[in-house]
């Protein structure tokens, strides 16, 4: 069946390049709400019986080997700054054997020829590549097929459809039917040939709605909690009247902790394939996060302003995290990521 084309419009696009500029230089970030990790403490170990040399950072995700448990989590696509950007990360992502997710490609379905600026297959064949799309967009004309076009446009191993109520509130002009989308969302999992990742914007997924989402064929979860970018700052920058603002700024501080998604998912849901993003800024927290039940960790606005300024800068980001991670391995004693939750070794001090 041909996919239909949505009507192009200059609209997305200028959203897109907005966000990027309000990311990188305004004070987006919540300033009360945290991700809760800073109440975990790991347990030091003066005697590890290890060899840093020997530690080992990798692990598998939705069938993918990776070099450490690291997502490049989704964030920008449809400028030229974009393109920039996304191919510095994936350049990255490929020598070090990492995931990555790109930004929402509503911007490339509407405009076919920007879908370009997500394109990096030919600088990171081998990574675990994730599609974006948003899932509210079922409500307003997509379907399988465009879910398709943008899979097979990335040649991407999976896609994410990303859960952005608060967003879409405050945005200006903001898609807010949110009806029925569960189901929807089960008859793509079940007829979309790679798997579905369904992931927050920065405002967490409770418990019972991760329960939700994996009884109806999702493949994994981002929990994407509170506690970094909250993006009803960022819409609050650019709305266009008073009205609009004001919702961003009384709901700046808006979500569910990260580290309070994180234990509550893994505990209703053991075997759920879960991804720890929001707020996470450096390799202690990555660590924290793989201890408390993630499989991987997701950072997106350290990548954002390491990319921004070079691939070189990004390189230096991944490996100051893994250093970080190792770190903690290190000195905790445990040889292996897994080790991070065995008993006593990470405990809430607070």
């Amino acid at each position: 069946m041909p996919v239909t084309l949505l009507p192009v419009t200059h609209e997305t696009q200028s959203r897109k390049a907005d966000h990027l500029r309000i990311c990188l230089e305004e004070p987006v970030e919540c300033a009360q709400i945290t991700t809760g990790l800073e109440r975990y403490r790991f347990t030091h170990c003066c005697l590890p019986e290890l060899d840093y040399q020997d530690l080992d950072l990798s692990t598998t995700f939705l069938g993918h080997a990776l070099g450490a448990p690291l997502l490049i989590s989704s964030m920008t696509g449809g400028t030229e700054d974009a393109l920039q950007i996304n191919r510095r990360l994936a350049a990255v992502a490929q020598r070090y054997g990492l995931a990555m997710g790109v930004g929402s490609q509503r911007v490339g379905v509407e405009n076919p020829a920007l879908m370009e600026t997500f394109a990096v297959r030919s600088v990171a064949p081998d990574i675990l590549l994730l599609a974006n799309l948003g899932a509210v967009q079922l409500n307003y004309g997509y379907g399988l097929d465009h879910c398709r076009r943008v899979v097979d446009r990335l040649e991407a191993d999976a896609l994410i459809l990303h859960l952005n109520p608060l967003q879409e509130a405050v945005q200006t002009g903001g898609d807010t039917n949110f009806k029925g989308l569960l189901t929807k969302i089960e008859q793509l999992c079940a007829a979309l040939p790679v798997p579905v990742v369904v992931k927050e914007v920065g405002n967490g997924i409770s418990a019972p709605l991760a329960q939700r989402l994996m009884a109806a064929g999702v493949a994994a979860v981002d929990v994407a909690g509170a506690g970094g970018t909250s993006w009803a700052r960022v819409e609050s920058e650019r709305a266009m009247d008073a009205h609009q603002r004001r919702l961003g700024q009384t709901f700046g501080e808006w979500g569910l902790p990260t580290a309070d998604c994180i234990v509550q998912a893994r505990q209703i849901a053991p075997a759920l394939p879960l991804i720890a993003s929001g707020g996470l800024r450096h390799g202690l927290d990555v660590a924290k996060a793989i201890a408390l039940g993630a499989d991987l960790a997701g950072l997106a606005m350290p990548f954002l302003r390491a990319a921004s300024e070079s691939e070189a800068a990004a390189a230096a980001l991944v490996e100051v995290l893994m250093a970080e991670v190792k770190t903690v391995l290190f000195c905790t004693g445990q040889g292996r990521l897994t080790g991070l939750r065995a008993a006593g070794v990470l405990a809430k001090v607070a």
